[in-house]
């Protein structure tokens, strides 16, 4: 089964051939054939999104967002986004990056609380004329650096990335960066929001991003034990218990309203083998997937 979709396969599926760096890329929208429409999907990069005389509906989760003139669209990996063009042609300009390209100093810098890190942040800001202005001489300095030879060329373009990132924080002061509480409930509440982004899985093609305690807690920058005491603080119970009954919650869904196999099922839910899946549905149950897939649905 196919990953989620990767910067290659964005280039080539809208026949842009391949992206210039493995890392990073960016381009013209005016310059490139853009469809109508981009699917329903994650993608297995991050990506920075200046529209300009634009008119459209830009979908992520669960929200639609009616996008007029100019728009600054930040793109997570872990949420699925859509696109469609309702009027026109839209210009502008589109930088996207793997985790590779983003350091820890970057995420651990000011711009983490940007709408581009920040779960359950605003992704879709709309800037005024001037900030626009700036913005597209920010994004051809981009351009310009990414046809250059200079042996530290990735550094500068992080630092246009950092650039752009710091704009969008001033488009928003008025956002709380932070949960009201003490900090154990901050993060209990981030934690859940990002465990809860997760879902409803959206195809077999589509697994989760973040599978196991480790990977939640490099997410959201913390050691895996502060998250682990958080928790256990603030819900009583463990990471792992949250994200388990999450798990099970998800795949009673999709056995009862879906036709997924349970190949197709253990794999979007992270396990390795179906029959890791088995276990692991079997011991919080009580009985194997298959079994609870054909009993009878109880209506209250």
């Amino acid at each position: 089964m196919a990953p989620r979709e990767t910067i290659t396969e964005y280039y080539q599926r809208y026949g842009r051939g391949r992206p210039a760096a493995g890392q990073v890329t960016a381009y013209r929208i005016e310059d490139v054939a853009t469809p109508v429409s981009f699917p329903h999907i994650r993608r297995d990069f991050y990506k920075i999104k200046l529209l300009d005389n634009a008119q459209g509906i830009l979908s992520y989760a669960d929200r639609r967002v009616e996008v007029q003139a100019a728009a600054l669209v930040f793109v997570n990996p872990l949420i699925p986004y859509s696109w469609e063009r309702t009027a026109g042609r839209e210009t502008g300009y589109a930088c996207l990056f793997t985790e590779e390209f983003i350091t820890q100093q970057l995420k651990t810098a000011s711009v983490a609380n940007s709408p581009l890190f920040r779960v359950g942040g605003t992704p879709v800001l709309f800037p005024p004329p001037e900030i626009v202005g700036r913005l597209n001489g920010l994004f051809e300095e981009l351009l310009l650096e990414m046809q250059s030879s200079y042996v530290h060329k990735h550094d500068l373009l992080r630092n246009y990335v950092q650039l752009i990132l710091h704009e969008a924080l001033k488009l928003a002061p008025e956002v709380q960066l932070y949960q009201p509480g003490t900090s154990a409930a901050r993060l209990c509440a981030l934690f859940l929001d990002l465990l809860e982004r997760q879902f409803p899985l959206a195809s077999p093609q589509h697994p989760v991003a973040l599978k196991n305690a480790n990977e939640f807690a490099r997410q959201l920058a913390v050691h895996t034990n502060h998250l682990n005491k958080a928790l256990k603080e603030q819900t009583g119970k463990t990471t792992s218990a949250h994200i388990a009954e999450k798990l099970v919650t998800e795949s009673k869904s999709l056995l009862r309203h879906s036709n997924w196999s349970l190949a197709e099922i253990s794999y979007c839910l992270g396990f390795e083998h179906t029959s890791n899946f088995n276990a692991f549905f079997k011991k919080q149950t009580g009985q194997p997937p298959h079994a609870y897939r054909k009993q009878p649905v109880l209506i209250s």
